[in-house]
């Protein structure tokens, strides 16, 4: 990897292998070093952006994910896997790994029941909203909005729009 791109390999962890593979597989298909790929992530390029993160109460994001995989369930989630997995071009180790589609592709293999399948997909969703939710406690600069439950898309957008020209206005 040090040959390749001295600079990836000083910054990915030698264990993390899905990160090497990637950059390796950059420049098999590229012939460019995958830091050479990523200068738009300088150290002060996020000084002029607004953040604004939505937060919303744990059981309420719970309830909306359980509403979600059910509603990918029952709109063809099922189907869709069974598609992708007799194309020509078979989906890569990386997508087979996307949550929704590992339980998937596991119950139609017959490890496991459909209703296991769904309760899976919902807790490795919950998982990954929390790794996200802890992900972004790390970004300083958050304009965070509580969400509640009832909130419609327009309210939040309102209040998304308060907070940008709160802060338009207060580095004028």
């Amino acid at each position: 990897m040090k040959e390749i791109d001295n600079i990836a390999a000083e910054r990915i962890n030698p264990n993390d292998s899905k990160r090497i593979i990637r950059a390796l597989e950059v420049y098999k298909i590229t012939g460019k070093p995958i830091s050479s790929l990523q200068k738009q992530w300088k150290p002060n390029s996020m000084s002029s952006w607004t953040i604004i993160g939505l937060r919303r109460e744990k059981n309420d994001a719970s309830n909306r994910i359980n509403k979600r995989v059910k509603k990918m369930l029952s709109g063809g989630l099922v189907d869709e896997v069974k598609s992708l997995l007799v194309e020509e071009k078979p989906l890569s180790q990386q997508a087979r790994c996307a949550i929704g589609y590992t339980e998937i592709i596991d119950y139609l293999n017959g490890l496991i029941s459909l209703e296991n399948a769904a309760e899976l997909i919902k807790k490795n969703t919950r998982r990954l909203a929390k790794n996200q939710r802890t992900w972004f406690r790390t970004f300083r600069n958050v304009n965070w909005l509580n969400i509640g439950d009832e909130q419609s898309d327009e309210e939040i957008f309102d209040h998304a729009k308060i907070l940008l020209r709160i802060r338009r206005d207060w580095n004028e």
